[in-house]
């Protein structure tokens, strides 16, 4: 094998769903290769979210560019070859599939720090829109229905208008305080 090259940031296209796992395969075909020296970080950019199931509020982790993985990695051609021949990965993202394009360094800190920044965030799944129907499942409003007045995705909250005591109100709740009806 030549010298190793300086490593860069790749984008590659995989089976949407399959970004763990390819991850997880890349990783044992880098180890198998003893190509530790070509390859840095292998980075699934994913988000922790909440959500409730069946009456539940769960956590789970989304992934932020479903079938999209980056790879941080020295482009020659066994290591493109190890990359490409990776089962579920689809290819190289970039007009040459040959000689990829690196992702523009200022590209790759952005999606870095979002990544960290996102970190112990724990995200709302979003379901609702401007005048859904909706009815309270927790807290002091417990069973009161209403509609949806306002969406604050970044703070997790929504403002919904409900009838009390005859009147209009409009009240701040957490997204999982709430379910469509």
């Amino acid at each position: 094998m030549e010298e190793i090259m300086e490593k860069k940031w790749y984008v590659v296209h995989t089976y949407s769903g399959y970004e763990q796992k390819v991850r997880e395969g890349l990783e044992e075909n880098i180890r198998t290769g003893k190509m530790e020296s070509y390859f840095g970080e292998i980075i699934v950019p994913s988000e922790i979210i909440m959500e409730r199931v069946k009456g539940q509020v769960k956590k789970s982790q989304r992934t932020v560019f479903p079938g999209y993985i980056i790879v941080n990695m020295a482009m020659n051609n066994d290591t493109w070859y190890l990359v490409r021949n990776t089962p579920k990965v689809t290819g190289f993202v970039g007009y040459d599939k040959m000689n990829p394009p690196p992702l523009p360094e200022n590209e790759v800190n952005e999606i870095l720090s979002a990544i960290q920044e996102g970190k112990g965030k724990i995200k709302p799944k979003i379901r609702f829109e401007k005048g859904d129907g909706v009815k309270v499942t927790e807290g002091p409003f417990t069973n009161f229905t209403g509609s949806v007045e306002e969406i604050k995705p970044e703070k997790g909250k929504v403002k919904v208008l409900l009838n009390i005591f005859g009147r209009t109100t409009p009240v701040e709740l957490d997204f999982i305080q709430i379910e469509k009806i």
